[in-house]
């Protein structure tokens, strides 16, 4: 094989995370080539429900929830940002978002929770409690079933697919390098500092290298003197015909996207590497969706997926350098769309030299170990 020419970063991974990284990197002037494996590679990204989402976020671990505050606040400028560079708009749409409870108990304790991780936060943590009144006069197409909802003003979605393609165009004009079909087999850390990253292809000589394959981080981590314990978990959705527009807010479970067709899902499942879907959960899925919506009773479902999220063993991201290859890190999370405009831009900086973000710094995998 022979060897490439030197980059200042390779970044392992195309899914949402690693476009976003590059992207961060490569508009900031880095000589940055990305390796894909491929369609073969079990990616979350395709599967993604596409909120830019706050609300429940950080529950157990309020760094994370200012984390995210910051990446949802910082959407509305990374979205104009990928439009101005490459004409491409990831829909995104920020009204607010909706958690819809379907009885007192769970309206109860979702707020209980929410009211907590406020009181945690200073009280930098917004929303309001709407009951099923109020609920009814923001979205007349609820059901009776619905007790109540949580709003949150920070919340919205994107297309996830658009998204993608604003990044990996905006990747390339910036003179970034995407690399598809390739299959990382080792990584030699040099003595003199920068790695050779051996794949089925070829040869890469680089001075930094940025783990985000996903799954596929936890082979590839220990390579590079870092861990990475994550494991997969279903998410299965249903996408239903075109319908006119009456969903303003999208929710956790239900949104309308820009073209008018609804995605539904709710659900998290431990099955291994198995991404196919199943009857009863769909049904289970459709229920509570009409429940919320009756007018879903007469809409035509035209597709289901099913995807694997990328989990670590508290929910939360893996952002670690290492300290044993310096120049190699590891980036994890399962909220690729929401957390894109964090990685885009702190976290790039970050990985080319900056400080890390300080609302980052208890995301090591050690914390798994102790």
């Amino acid at each position: 094989m022979s060897s490439s020419k030197d980059w200042d970063a390779i970044v392992i991974g195309g899914g949402m995370v690693g476009m976003a990284v590059a992207y961060g990197l490569a508009k900031q002037g880095e000589r940055v080539a990305l390796l894909d494996e491929g369609d073969d590679a079990y990616r979350a990204a395709r599967g993604n429900f596409g909120l830019v989402w706050v609300q429940g976020k950080g529950l157990e671990n309020p760094d994370y929830s200012r984390w995210t505050i910051g990446s949802a606040s910082a959407w509305p400028a990374f979205a104009d940002e990928l439009l101005a560079r490459t004409g491409v708009y990831p829909d995104l749409s920020q009204p607010g978002g909706i958690s819809i409870s379907l009885n007192d108990k769970e309206l109860s304790d979702r707020v209980t929770r929410l009211t907590a991780l406020r009181e945690k936060l200073d009280g930098v943590y917004p929303f309001e409690v709407w009951d099923a009144r109020k609920v009814k006069e923001m979205i007349p197409e609820t059901g009776p079933a619905v007790a109540g909802a949580v709003y949150c003003p920070l919340d919205g979605h994107a297309s996830p697919l658009r998204l993608l393609h604003a990044l990996v165009k905006g990747f390339e004009s910036a003179g970034g390098k995407l690399i598809s079909g390739v299959r990382v087999s080792a990584m030699d850390t040099l003595s003199g500092g920068g790695f050779k990253v051996h794949t089925n292809r070829e040869i890469f000589d680089t001075k930094r290298v940025v783990l985000a394959a996903g799954l596929g981080n936890r082979d590839l981590a220990p390579m590079v003197g870092l861990r990475a314990p994550v494991a997969p978990n279903r998410g299965q959705i249903l996408v239903t015909e075109r319908v006119k527009p009456f969903l303003k807010y999208p929710t956790l479970h239900v949104r309308q996207t820009h073209e008018g067709v609804l995605q539904i899902g709710d659900s998290q499942e431990d099955v291994g590497l198995d991404d196919s879907t199943t009857l009863a959960q769909l049904s289970r899925i459709a229920l509570r969706a009409q429940l919320a919506f009756p007018l879903l009773e007469h809409v035509n479902i035209v597709r289901t997926w099913g995807a694997l999220r990328v989990m670590s063993p508290d929910g939360f991201p893996i952002y670690q350098a290492s300290t044993e290859s310096p120049g190699a890190f590891v980036v994890t999370c399962h909220s690729g769309v929401t957390l894109a405009a964090q990685h885009a831009g702190p976290l790039a900086n970050w990985i080319r030299g900056g400080d890390q973000p300080t609302e980052t710094l208890s995301f090591k995998a050690e914390r798994f170990y102790v």
